[in-house]
């Protein structure tokens, strides 16, 4: 993430990972403030065995693309609502060119970048596949259960 104060998104990441039991790291990079250490961290991070990267940032937001640019890893980018309602992250973040390619997630979307990345993770192994087979239909299950609880609720112009 481009700094601490991005924590409180990314924490959704973070728990999602660790529920599925996927080791991760968490790092605060800045693409402006600590440049050496955000190209440390991308060239190092296939040999530590790192296959897909999430990267938050919020404002000028260059850091997934900043990252994208020096590896041939996946990179999922975060827009943090910091100004203009986040808007200026996602578009930092979606309109990156040609040959460097950043997934983008909603703005404040790090749960769904952790399911992304460990959809990219499932697509070659095989106990990962069933576990995000396991959570989809937990998801239907949610839903189906909601909806029965919803079919309670009463109003006097309510049909059904």
């Amino acid at each position: 993430m481009g700094s601490t104060s991005d924590l409180p998104v990314m924490e959704a990441a973070a728990k999602f990972l660790n529920e599925m039991k996927i080791p991760f790291e968490m790092n605060a990079l800045s693409a402006h403030r600590t440049p050496e250490k955000v190209e440390e961290f991308t060239r190092n991070a296939h040999k530590r065995g790192i296959r897909v990267i999430i990267a938050a940032a919020g404002m000028a937001a260059h850091l997934p693309g900043v990252i994208a640019a020096m590896t041939t890893i996946p990179v999922i980018g975060v827009p943090i609502k910091a100004s203009l309602e986040g808007l200026d992250a996602m578009l930092a973040i979606l309109q990156m060119p040609p040959g460097i390619p950043v997934a983008t997630v909603a703005i404040n979307g790090a749960q769904n970048a952790a399911i992304l990345a460990v959809e990219i993770l499932a697509t070659s192994d095989p106990e990962l596949h069933l576990k995000m087979l396991a959570f989809k239909e937990e998801l239907k299950t949610k839903v189906v259960k909601a909806n029965e609880e919803l079919s309670k609720v009463r109003y006097e112009y309510k049909v059904g």
